[in-house]
């Protein structure tokens, strides 16, 4: 298990605990966190599970694939700190991991 911190656009904290090899998105629909619909399910085809990745991670994410910034063009307010939370697996790594909602989404 590995902590992922969830902060919505207004604020509120969610810290969750997430089994490592499932995505973030997993983790924020199975806990009901706010701000995360995932309509795809998690396939990377639309973007209601965008989130901002606290800049102290988004080196440990990785870089989007190509997929996936095709579908950030769908996102709105998306910045360098974007990503679609279907697209990062939990690692051990990423204990701590920090992501902030869009105001759009919630």
């Amino acid at each position: 298990m590995a902590k992922v911190t969830y902060i919505e656009h207004s604020g509120t904290e969610h810290v969750i605990e997430v089994p490592v090899g499932t995505t973030i998105m997993e983790g924020a629909v199975k806990n009901r966190v706010p701000g995360i619909d995932a309509d795809c399910g998690g396939a990377c085809a639309c973007a209601t599970c965008h989130v901002f990745v606290d800049a102290a991670w988004i080196e440990k994410t990785g870089k989007p694939g190509s997929m996936e910034e095709s579908m950030l063009d769908f996102a709105e307010g998306v910045t360098p700190l974007s990503r679609l939370s279907c697209q990062i697996s939990m690692t051990p790594d990423l204990d701590g991991i920090v992501v902030r909602l869009p105001a759009a989404q919630h």
